[in-house]
């Protein structure tokens, strides 16, 4: 597959959770935090490889995205932590939803600014082959990369 196919179909499936995540009761605690805990193994998962295998890649493919990366880096710095402070906050403290509801929000930006503004430079300076032996690479790290927010590099930059 494709890479940037793969990182957009992960796109997706988190956005599925966020919706769900919306449309729970106020008063389904554990209802949201199975949806949380999804969403914590998914974006910690979908950032270890976008920034070991897909930004490398895409940084020597288009050098001019470097600024998309690196603003892409600062972004999973915040989401990382969130999803850190997520991990150890009860689903019926009061901030649980809010801090959701922030998080949401910063994904949301991060995917659009992703697909609309610098996937097409990626995939054009890439091509088809690059492409796909990415999306191969990014499919194998993606099963055995880290679970665990504050694990994936940018938590720490």
């Amino acid at each position: 597959m494709d890479g940037t196919v793969l990182l957009r179909e992960d796109h997706k499936s988190v956005e599925k959770l966020f919706k769900a995540f919306e449309k729970a009761d106020d008063d389904a605690f554990a209802e949201k935090r199975r949806i949380v805990d999804q969403v914590i193994e998914e974006l910690t998962a979908h950032a270890i490889i976008e920034e070991e295998i897909f930004y490398p890649a895409a940084r020597e493919a288009a050098p001019e995205t470097k600024d998309h990366v690196l603003e892409s880096i600062e972004e999973h710095h915040a989401v990382v932590w969130m999803l850190s402070e997520l991990a150890d906050l009860d689903a019926e403290d009061e901030r649980f939803d809010a801090k959701m509801t922030v998080l949401m929000e910063n994904v949301r930006h991060h995917v659009e600014e992703e697909e609309n503004d610098w996937f097409p430079e990626v995939r054009k300076a890439m091509g088809r082959n690059r492409l796909l032996e990415i999306g191969d690479r990014l499919e194998e790290a993606k099963h055995t990369a880290t679970r665990e927010p504050l694990k994936v590099p940018s938590a720490s930059e």
